[in-house]
């Protein structure tokens, strides 16, 4: 079975150490980097299937590997900060971050988290590929397409748009959309989902599927077949 590879680039050794560890037991390959060159170095050397990412790193900083991963792939990213501050929770997933974990934080819970996001960057579907107007879902390459092109989306991105692909003219809540695409167990606030739901809106802006915005509920995809 195959065993995903996790790239923890975090400097403070003592917790990197912790954190690889949890990841080994829990049957993952883990690689460390102590510095944001060093992550971005190891990134585009080795295939990875998700990123813990310290927010304060030598070299380049944590915002800055996040931009730069972002650019060429959409692995999940959970990012860690001993700042609990919203402005930059909300500035991490504006750059493409998945997660946010502040310290400190239990190790178990980084472990629940992991595995989350790893399953949902999997075949989310039964069906191969689902068609809403112009845009077409390819659950088994986990690619979107917009007027037969393909749209650069994050994991979580992707995940939210399947959800609401499953939910077409349903208006849901902010509450529910944070349930079923990021987890009961997630402790984020609501402000997550609107961040997420404005940068897809940006991407498959040229659709004929737009995502509303219900005042009061949450948001309601519809598809525009004129």
């Amino acid at each position: 079975m195959y065993a995903p590879y996790i790239l923890v680039c975090e400097d403070e050794e003592r917790l990197r150490k912790l954190i690889v560890k949890y990841l080994i037991n829990e049957g993952y390959n883990a690689i460390e980097a102590k510095t944001g060159k060093e992550a971005l170095d190891i990134f585009f050397e080795q295939s990875i299937d998700l990123l813990i990412l310290d927010i304060m790193l030598p070299e380049y900083d944590g915002w800055s590997v996040c931009r730069s991963v972002r650019k060429e792939s959409n692995i999940p990213i959970i990012m860690l900060t001993a700042r609990s501050d919203e402005g930059d929770r909300i500035f991490g997933f504006e750059l493409g971050a998945d997660d946010y974990v502040t310290k400190p934080f239990s190790m178990k819970e980084l472990m629940m988290r992991v595995k989350a996001l790893l399953k949902r960057t999997r075949n989310i579907s039964g069906e191969e590929k689902t068609t809403l107007g112009d845009i077409t879902i390819d659950s088994k390459a986990h690619k979107v397409y917009v007027k037969d092109k393909e749209v650069d989306l994050s994991p979580k991105e992707y995940d939210l748009l399947h959800y609401f692909s499953q939910n077409i003219g349903i208006a849901v809540s902010r509450e529910k959309i944070l349930d079923k695409v990021w987890g009961y167990d997630y402790y984020g606030d609501l402000r997550t989902v609107d961040t997420h739901v404005k940068r897809l809106r940006k991407k498959i802006d040229i659709s004929d599927v737009k995502i509303e915005t219900i005042r009061g509920i949450g948001y309601r995809l519809e598809v525009n077949h004129e």
